[in-house]
């Protein structure tokens, strides 16, 4: 079918198969049909992305539908609005009118008004001897009536979908709570395996979650780290069950120890001896320092520290400690408080601590203070690494997620 010129007052736009389709089907609407104009409306912005409006085309289409006067549109009190550009400009809170003139003919497009002209491209109405409205020119809103069940259906889908994407993302946040919590225990118990690679590989599907994502961005990634959550559990659920048969084992040791037939009387000389051997011994050791961590993981908590490094770079433990040298000097802290915490807690640990107060210097007063602190607690078995590193991974995986 070809196409046909319309005269607007805003210049000569052409006649679409679509807008004719629109004016068949308002051509179909039961004169006794009457439709709640503001629910509608609700419903048009609950479904605009599905029906392909902005929300300042939906902004005009509020302000035509306040000159509307009733609050229900139906064929009994006529379906065409007739206001001036300069009216619907102070109902949209000044408006420019080339912008107007835009989003007018995107509601046109989109199949929710019809214009309907008069001869001289002006928008008014003509009324009888009684003061009723014979004929109005202006835009008519009956595919609004025509199409109110269709656009409630979609107002329904959509917000079944949002409903779906907030259910999806509440399992994805806790998911990804679990899974950083499950990694800091079992980096903390000693669990075996490269927990690293396992936080590597869980930070790398964290970051491609988009920025504002839809339930098919989300649903593959949820289900990759429910199955990494799952798989550390398992982990874990190994460990404990380990750890449990050992401790009956040794339970189960010491009571046959104790179940020795000989007089106790007899070993009362031998074993006094050795007890007090054994707490001597126990009074001069000293805690195990805290256990390491990969260099990489130590490197992914505190990027900052690489810039002291020869070359700036740290690529290896030596490395590391060089530059924790620097930055020690640096912050204010001492020879003798960085020797203590090298003695008490090791090298490697000792420079970790100084790259992560190096991380956190604006939260930190007095950088030697805070280490003295720190191998205080180590020195008395209070101190651990672990959950300080996993702090600050995750805060800079949030800050490059912000900034992404």
């Amino acid at each position: 079918m070809q196409t046909h010129d319309v005269t607007t007052p805003f210049g000569r736009r052409p006649m679409t198969l679509a807008m004719l389709a629109t004016q068949f089907k308002t051509a179909e609407i039961d004169p006794e049909r009457s439709v709640d104009k503001w629910k509608l409306f609700r419903s048009l912005c609950e479904a605009r992305e599905r029906i392909g409006v902005s929300d300042r085309a939906l902004a005009v289409l509020n302000a035509l539908l306040s000159f509307y006067p009733k609050p229900e549109l139906s064929e009994e009190h006529g379906l065409v609005v007739f206001p001036s550009n300069a009216q619907l400009s102070l109902r949209t809170h000044g408006m420019a009118p080339t912008t107007l003139r835009r989003h007018l003919a995107a509601l046109v497009d989109a199949g929710l008004i019809i214009r309907n002209d008069s001869p001289n491209g002006k928008r008014y109405a003509r009324k009888g001897k009684g003061g009723a409205i014979e004929q109005a020119f202006g835009f008519s809103v009956a595919p609004l009536v025509a199409r109110a069940g269709d656009i409630a259906a979609l107002a329904a889908e959509a917000e079944a979908e949002r409903q779906e994407l907030r259910v999806v993302r509440e399992r994805l946040s806790l998911c990804r709570r679990d899974v950083s919590k499950l990694i800091e225990t079992a980096i903390e118990e000693g669990a075996p395996g490269d927990w690293a690679a396992v936080f590597e590989s869980y930070h790398a599907l964290c970051r491609g979650i988009p920025r504002h994502p839809a339930v098919a961005d989300i649903a593959p990634i949820l289900d990759e780290l429910e199955l990494l959550r799952e798989e550390i559990v398992n982990r874990l659920e190994i460990l404990v069950n380990v750890r449990n048969m050992t401790a009956n084992d040794r339970h189960i040791g010491c009571h046959i120890q104790n179940s020795n037939p000989e007089s106790i009387s007899d070993l009362e000389p031998a074993l006094e001896k050795k007890q007090g051997a054994m707490a001597e011994e126990e009074q001069q050791q000293r805690p195990m320092p805290p256990k390491g961590f990969p260099l990489g993981m130590v490197l992914q908590a505190c990027p900052q520290i690489a810039d002291y490094g020869p070359g700036g770079s740290v690529s290896s433990w030596r490395d590391l400690m060089t530059a924790a040298v620097v930055v020690r000097s640096m912050l204010g802290v001492s020879r003798s408080a960085y020797e203590e915490a090298c003695g008490i807690l090791g090298p490697e640990n000792a420079a970790t601590i100084v790259a992560c107060i190096l991380e956190r210097g604006g939260h930190i007063n007095s950088a030697g203070g805070y280490l003295r602190d720190l191998t205080r607690r180590a020195d008395r078995g209070e101190f651990s690494l672990g959950p300080m590193l996993m702090a600050l991974i995750r805060a800079n995986g949030a800050s490059a997620l912000r900034a992404g």
